[in-house]
């Protein structure tokens, strides 16, 4: 069920009426019905797999918290996180390993005899996963109590408004939310429709509007010229940002008109001065997850190496998270350009200050907000392509330098005018960056009836997934 969807408009309503509908102590029950019925809406045998790591998981973190000894202590936690990595193995990463064999077999003249599974990938599985490992390791740390009540732990991992793309939430900020009384809230009504509606501008305006020009484009990248691929390039970039956020933003408002609190995903990533930066605004959830419990870990157990620590500390786990995007080259080789870009970052950093020192301020914070976007837009590349090849045939597109616009590159759905739009609604994007900050249109109705509107002439009628559900 998609978020920018009829039904799951109807869905939204129903649940949101019967929970303020229902006694308190029955909340929960139904809560956990709908986030069942949500996910099965997509491929419902995967549920299966969903309650195999939350049963394992839930009986996991009763033994972490009345267990003493601590070698038993490390033996559950590390079960309980080879069941959710190996889930994920299975299912997303078995396939990319078996292709690698294979064509290491093929380069030794060998053959490889393990065969290709053929199944889909669980919708939003990486996400789920890694909630659920929060959980454990949260537990194992001492940070949160073990959930008692199965029903309860469940719903944790499979709460719908982020079940499926986020954010990763932790234990210690959603678990006692679900034992608290929401009465219905006004407030939390007027943020929670406006949320939706602003995610909905993001994805329905901005981002299927530019998907158009852009898949159009990267489906014959060497029949474009160098001024169609940059615009797809640039076009991209806003495409993943209003795409994903976007997600982000209607999980926080359905979430939030019943009173249910999830931490912002992106900040205005795009005003970033540094790569570190970004990525303090970018996917705040997943990066916060691999700061805490992967990059911290693994620097204080290899402190004796000094600097070198966090440099493999960076380049280790922006592989991973590479990898944890997609199951292909091209994912690993973006995630490490910005563990290098990283790297780069720590080694230079008393370098950039003096040498920047003598630009004025308002130059050096847009010199550096140009640099990071830009760079955004070109590791992107590698991103949307499909492999390696057909990124590396995007970057010599661009090599060619002429700047000729090509309209019959656009798609039939589009010509000049909506590429004119495209470019607008990419103003309007901006826009809405300054508003609510200035005038703070999201405390009220003015900036949902505006949003709304907009929607409503601007959007596309097309109902289309979330990039980020592949993930």
């Amino acid at each position: 069920m998609l978020f920018n969807s009829v039904p799951f408009l109807f869905f939204f309503i129903a649940v949101t009426l019967l929970y303020f509908i229902l006694p308190h102590k029955y909340r929960w029950i139904l809560l956990l019905t709908a986030s069942c019925y949500f996910y099965m809406f997509f491929k419902p045998e995967y549920i299966l797999i969903l309650a195999f790591t939350i049963v394992i998981d839930y009986y996991a973190g009763i033994l972490l918290e009345d267990e003493q000894d601590d070698r038993k202590r490390w033996i559950y936690l590390v079960m309980s996180l080879c069941a959710n990595i190996g889930v994920l193995a299975v299912f997303k990463y078995y396939n990319f390993i078996n292709d690698n064999i294979t064509g290491l077999a093929t380069l030794f003249g060998a053959k490889n005899p393990i065969p290709p599974l053929k199944w889909l990938l669980p919708i939003g599985l990486s996400f789920h996963t890694f909630q659920a490992m929060s959980y454990t390791i949260e537990v194992y740390w001492g940070n949160q109590k073990a959930e008692r009540n199965f029903g309860i732990y469940s719903l944790y991992v499979m709460f719908y408004p982020q079940l499926v793309a986020g954010p990763i939430e932790r234990p210690q900020n959603i678990l006692h939310q679900f034992y608290e009384k929401h009465e219905f809230n006004y407030d939390d009504a007027v943020q929670g429709s406006n949320l939706i509606a602003y995610g909905l501008f993001k994805k329905i305006v901005i981002a299927d509007r530019l998907s158009e020009y852009v898949n159009h484009v990267y489906k014959d990248i060497p029949n474009a010229n160098s001024a169609s691929a940059m615009i797809a390039c640039y076009f991209f970039a806003f495409q993943i940002y209003c795409d994903f956020s976007g997600y982000s933003d209607i999980a926080r408002g359905t979430a939030k008109f019943m009173g249910f609190d999830l931490m912002v995903n992106f900040n205005r990533p795009f005003m970033s001065e540094s790569i570190s930066e970004f990525w303090k605004r970018w996917h705040i959830s997943l990066s916060a997850w691999f700061y805490d419990y992967l990059f911290n870990p693994l620097v204080a157990t290899l402190r004796s190496w000094r600097k070198w620590a966090i440099v493999f500390g960076l380049l280790l786990t922006f592989f991973l998270s590479g990898l944890w995007h997609g199951a292909s080259w091209n994912y690993v080789l973006w995630g490490l350009l910005y563990g290098i870009a990283l790297v780069y970052e720590f080694f230079t950093k008393d370098f950039r200050r003096k040498i920047f020192g003598y630009l004025p301020v308002w130059a050096n914070k847009t010199l550096s907000r140009l640099f990071v976007f830009h760079y955004f837009v070109l590791a992107s590349v590698f991103f949307r392509a499909t492999s390696i090849p057909q990124a590396m045939s995007m970057f010599r597109k661009l090599l060619e330098f002429k700047f000729r616009v090509n309209l019959n590159q656009l798609s039939a759905e589009m010509g000049p005018v909506n590429l004119l739009m495209s470019f607008g609604v990419i103003g309007l994007l901006f826009l809405s960056y300054l508003l609510p900050a200035n005038l703070k249109l999201k405390r009220n109705f003015v900036f949902l009836a505006v949003t709304t509107f907009i929607i409503i002439i601007l959007g596309k009628n097309a109902v289309s997934e979330f990039i980020y559900f592949q993930f």
